[in-house]
């Protein structure tokens, strides 16, 4: 992933192909000002969907040339699509990071149908996560 957000392309979308059955991950890296910049304050917001499908947008940097011009997520991940929009600035912002997709294994996404109820009342809680 690589984009840049400036007064004339505040918004930049990332999305998939509908119909891929593959899990996406999109990691944000490094959010920054580019040349360019002046000294305001520039608000990178996320937009993305949650549970009800109602769009939800959440600052994730707030950059200023003199103070601030560089961030590091960590590889903050996020699900696809996502739109990554400058909400208040004029930019130049950039901002960098990876996608990964991981290829569905048919037998493992398979839902066991034999268990009763009565042998889900016999597992544990809690199990732990598998690697």
């Amino acid at each position: 992933l690589g984009c840049e957000l400036t007064a004339s392309t505040k918004s930049y979308t990332f999305q998939v192909d509908e119909e891929d059955d593959s899990d996406h991950i999109l990691a944000l890296s490094v959010v920054c000002l580019t040349d360019g910049a002046t000294d305001e304050c520039n608000v990178v917001e996320v937009v993305g969907r949650n549970h009800e499908n109602q769009e939800i947008a959440v600052p994730v940097a707030n950059l200023k040339l003199s103070c601030q011009p560089l961030l590091s997520l960590d590889n903050f991940r996020l699900q696809p699509p996502v739109t990554f929009r400058l909400a208040a600035g004029s930019g130049p912002v950039h901002l960098a990071g990876w996608h990964r997709i991981m290829h569905r294994e048919d037998a493992s996404f398979e839902e066991d149908d034999d268990l009763s109820e009565e042998d889900e009342e016999e597992l544990p809680p809690i199990m732990p996560a598998k690697k």
